[in-house]
């Protein structure tokens, strides 16, 4: 692959979820977490939201991150030892852990998402659980709901069981959500969980977030 293609990509499918979003009531909840569950809502999304989105979670392609130049490979090699470790200590049966991280940050890097952040939801929402479901059916690793396959995806609720088709909806889904809260984390946290502007989900994330962070 050409130099330069993946940021290309990515710059153009940030461009695709910064469509404008709106709809109806500012609730629209995705999975509730292991730990912090919310009333999930289902909201309608406008056909322009809706074909945005849709086109943001198709993608055949594999999850094989792509290095503009020498120094970003090896960042990215230096972080794959350096989360493994953590990872296994939360882990322990794991034996795809660098599929598992290869993923995380193709998926991360996709959506124009911090990889610690995506690392500190997944923390908290499923404890790295490939088939957690929750009390109200959120599915996965990031607990994604359902319905969010009937209205963006092909409807086949099973694929969110799939490590990448998991991560791919989940960080789609927080994407949307940060440009509807103009990149407030934050604020953007809270619709993921269903709990917009209460505190103990986002400072769940957040915390968890920090065991997570790889310096540069």
């Amino acid at each position: 692959m050409q130099a330069g293609a993946g940021s290309t990509r990515r710059a153009c499918l940030r461009g695709v979820l910064a469509a404008p979003a709106l709809i109806a009531p500012p609730g629209l909840l995705l999975g509730t977490g292991a730990v912090h569950a919310g009333g999930q809502l289902e909201e309608p999304l406008i056909d322009s939201v809706r074909s945005a989105l849709s086109a943001a979670v198709r993608n055949a392609a594999p999850p094989v991150p792509e290095f503009p130049h020498l120094q970003a490979q090896t960042h990215y090699q230096t972080w794959l030892q350096s989360i493994r470790g953590r990872l296994q200590g939360r882990r322990p049966e794991v034996n795809d852990w660098q599929d598992f991280l290869q993923t995380v940050w193709y998926e991360s890097k996709r959506a124009g998402l911090d990889v610690s952040l995506v690392l500190g939801l997944i923390q908290v929402e499923s404890n790295f659980r490939k088939h957690a479901v929750s009390s109200v059916g959120a599915r996965g690793y990031m607990q994604v709901m359902p319905f969010w396959v009937r209205l963006i995806g092909e409807g086949d609720a099973s694929v969110l069981f799939r490590l990448q088709a998991n991560l791919r909806f989940g960080c789609v889904i927080l994407r949307h959500y940060l440009d509807r809260e103009q990149g407030d984390v934050f604020m953007a946290l809270g619709r993921y969980n269903g709990s917009r502007g209460q505190r103990p989900y986002p400072d769940a994330v957040l915390a968890a977030q920090r065991h997570w962070h790889h310096a540069a």
